[in-house]
């Protein structure tokens, strides 16, 4: 599947993610205190323009930390940025891309302040946010199209965490970790 959708579906999506998150979201933050670190491989350059200009027609702040060309590169490096930007809190969330999401969701899983979950719908999105506050989204731009990885972001960004019986695995999986504010 191609990542390129229906422009028309696109748009209507926009305006309401737009309407959406232009106001605040669950977790309190409104967009201008919300910086997302994006990064992607080279297969996933346009998937990640897409949510770029979704998220900054939104209002939220980006931190694009690339790639931004064609040229083959090593995913491991794009997600240490994005996740080096989250452990040190210059960022709230990250959003990872490559062909599958596999890659670099693995690499992204090594560093140890990081919790990157592999997501394919909105389903999955939430339940990570619910269940393992995760703070970095991977997507795969050969694996879904751009309507659902932006419904994906759209949940992930605006679902708290439960805390409670959560808490316990959580901290199994980051040793450093509080819960989100």
């Amino acid at each position: 599947m191609h990542w390129r959708g229906s422009g028309m579906r696109h748009s209507i999506w926009r305006r309401w993610f737009l309407a959406d998150t232009g106001s605040g979201n669950s977790l309190g933050m409104t967009p201008a205190e919300t910086p997302i670190a994006l990064g992607s491989d080279h297969a996933g350059t346009g998937l990640k323009a897409t949510l770029r200009a979704t998220l900054e027609a939104a209002g939220h702040p980006v931190l694009d930390l690339g790639t931004h060309g064609p040229e083959s590169v090593d995913y491991p490096d794009f997600a240490a940025a994005v996740c080096a930007a989250v452990a040190e809190g210059t960022a709230r969330f990250g959003v990872l891309v490559c062909g599958t999401g596999i890659g670099i969701s693995i690499a992204a899983n090594r560093h140890p302040d990081i919790r990157c979950a592999l997501i394919h719908d909105a389903t999955g999105a939430r339940l990570t946010r619910q269940h393992n506050d995760a703070n970095v989204l991977a997507l795969g731009a050969r694996m879904i199209g751009a309507e659902v990885a932006l419904d994906a972001l759209n949940v992930f960004l605006t679902t708290p965490y439960e805390g409670g019986r959560h808490d316990r695995r959580v901290l199994k999986l980051s040793p450093g970790w509080s819960p989100s504010a």
